[in-house]
């Protein structure tokens, strides 16, 4: 059933640029989850412009009105991440501007996921590089890494130099509508670029999957299938970029607990080989099970006893929502977004410093010793995590979009 506030803004047609789509990554898990409810809640007719769409309900070709989502396959060019990046900028552009001059496609309004245009109506930044690239700049340094490694790292120093000299050209814009995905992004959106007064808009999660009934169904199974005993005390941390996600605080952590069973689950992608000597070195080789990311995420909840984010730098990061909403204790770093979610001690620890091995190896051992406060925690953590929805992310982006729409018409008016 279509909200009766689509009804003053029928057909409401909202350009969508994104170089992809689907529901195996944060940023366009959100865009996905968004843009079929702008479709089938309030009734907008969506132009989505993309390299590849999956994990989507497309409307057929050729379709148009009301509902509908219409993918525009923009052309993808090999090559590496910088010119991938700049080819996919000026392609999007150049096939939006055919398809509004010959085929009658032009939106009302343009709304993106970060700097992927230049003429966006509204965007949501779900990270801000020119913050990243301050944390990780020493990293960068050419002196501190080997010759054969300075392609790689002056490649990476352009790419983020390229970003961040557009969101200082775009972000300012007062006329656009911008949000950030947790009120650590909008604060680094009003020290960087001036922009007071944002919306943070929060990821959801979908309760239909991620929750208690459904973790304790699997729980045997799936710690059998991965090797763990019921003595072992389960660790895990889900995502890509380890060294962001805070995987060295974690092992570290690991290692200084003593006669305390932990294991560890990682589920996610990268290079394991600095990893695998780190083990060897602090003789946790034979307590770590790493697993490549899966759709069904479940899984990996299912044999943990507790979920430690300890990052060095997140906007938000869905995989310790879901976590709460599944009933696990949950430790989030202070550097992520999803740490002002919670209520520290009461459906959560929030880690003051993500590269202090000693304060998440206290916390950890708090909760394997207290297995009431574990509890508890983990029942509080539900409850919190409903407050966190799909629908209340896109209604308060719709909400955004509204306001944009409204600011368009009136500057037309007053032509």
């Amino acid at each position: 059933m279509k909200q009766c506030g689509a009804a003053s803004q029928s057909a409401l047609r909202v350009t969508v640029v994104s170089p992809f789509v689907d529901k195996r990554h944060g940023t366009e898990r959100a865009l996905v989850e968004t843009i079929e409810r702008f479709a089938s809640v309030y009734g907008c007719e969506i132009h989505l412009y993309a390299e590849s769409a999956e994990d989507i309900v497309l409307s057929p070709k050729g379709t148009r009105g009301a509902g509908t989502i219409v993918w525009r396959r923009v052309p993808a060019f090999p090559g590496p991440h910088l010119f991938k990046f700049v080819a996919w900028y000026a392609a999007n552009r150049v096939l939006r501007w055919f398809d509004a001059r010959f085929r009658g496609l032009k939106g009302d309004l343009v709304f993106t996921p970060g700097i992927n245009c230049p003429d966006a109506d509204v965007i949501v930044v779900h990270i801000v590089f020119t913050e990243f690239y301050r944390i990780i700049r020493a990293s960068l340094r050419l002196r501190d890494v080997s010759l054969r490694s300075w392609p790689v790292t002056i490649h990476r120093i352009l790419y983020y130099r390229l970003i961040m000299a557009l969101e200082k050209r775009i972000y300012p814009r007062t006329h656009i509508g911008l949000a950030g995905v947790s009120e650590l992004t909008t604060e680094e959106l009003q020290r960087h670029f001036g922009r007071a007064n944002l919306p943070a808009i929060p990821y959801g999660v979908d309760l239909s999957v991620f929750n208690p009934a459904e973790r304790l169904r699997r729980r045997q199974a799936c710690r059998e299938e991965m090797g763990f005993t019921d003595e072992d005390f389960v660790v895990v941390l889900v995502g890509n970029d380890w060294k962001k996600k805070g995987l060295g605080t974690i092992l570290q952590a690991m290692a200084n607990s003593g006669d305390i069973p932990f294991r560890l689950l990682v589920a996610g992608h990268d290079d394991r080989a600095p990893y695998l000597v780190l083990l060897r070195r602090l003789g946790l080789a034979d307590r770590v099970v790493f697993r490549g990311l899966s759709p069904d995420v479940m899984q990996f909840y299912a044999a943990a006893d507790v979920y430690a984010g300890p990052s060095l730098h997140d906007a938000f990061a869905i995989p310790p929502l879901e976590a709460m909403a599944c009933g696990l204790p949950v430790i989030a770093s202070l550097a992520a977004g999803v740490s002002r979610c919670l209520d520290h001690g009461r459906d959560g620890f929030v880690l003051k410093d993500a590269c202090d091995p000693g304060e998440l190896g206290r916390l950890l051992e708090t909760l394997y010793r207290n297995k009431e406060l574990a509890a508890n925690m983990g029942n509080a953590a539900v409850e919190t995590a409903r407050q966190y929805t799909w629908d209340r992310h896109a209604a308060e982006v719709w909400k955004l979009v509204q306001e944009a729409q409204a600011r368009k018409v009136a500057g037309k008016a007053q032509r």
